[in-house]
């Protein structure tokens, strides 16, 4: 890899609409990790279980197989698919606020399922890393703005 291919791998990409390659690849990779991670786990879950379902513990291995499998339209398309980004994020930090915290800070989180959970929820700030912010902004949040147009006045609204 030459230094200017290096360097463009950082830089804004007009083409990808100003978002840095680097963020496209880092959210193919997490697209990824969801796939092979989550998915397995999840449907293997859903797929073995046998006699009536708990609801909650039903809506969660809901949840988890099908994020993952849409997933692979973010491989595809990553940032069309950047809402499934701020959903993994959203209940992730949510799950390490509510429920990881509470039990980390009274020294009772380690070493316990929910410690294992959350290890594996500690890479968060590495999505948020490769989140480009600034199009999400741009995109989901902004007002849309709309250049106005130079409109011709018909005869009967001159006055």
């Amino acid at each position: 890899m030459t230094a200017n291919t290096f360097v463009r791998f950082f830089a804004p990409d007009q083409r990808q609409h100003g978002v840095r390659p680097v963020q496209t690849w880092g959210l193919r990779l997490f697209y990824l990790l969801m796939l092979v991670f989550v998915a397995p786990t999840a449907w293997g879950v859903l797929l073995s279980h046998e006699g009536p379902w708990d609801p909650v513990r039903a809506v969660t291995f809901a949840v988890w197989a099908t994020y993952p499998a849409l997933a692979l339209f973010g491989l595809l398309h990553p940032l069309r698919w950047l809402p499934l980004m701020f959903f993994t994020i959203g209940y992730k930090a949510i799950w390490l606020a509510f429920v990881a915290l509470p039990l980390w800070q009274s020294g009772t989180l380690w070493g316990t399922p929910t410690g294992e959970i959350a290890g594996s929820f500690l890479a968060l700030p590495l999505l948020a890393a490769v989140v480009p912010w600034g199009y999400a902004w741009r995109t989901y949040v902004r007002w849309p703005r709309r250049p106005v147009e130079a409109r011709p006045l018909s005869a009967g609204a001159a006055g």
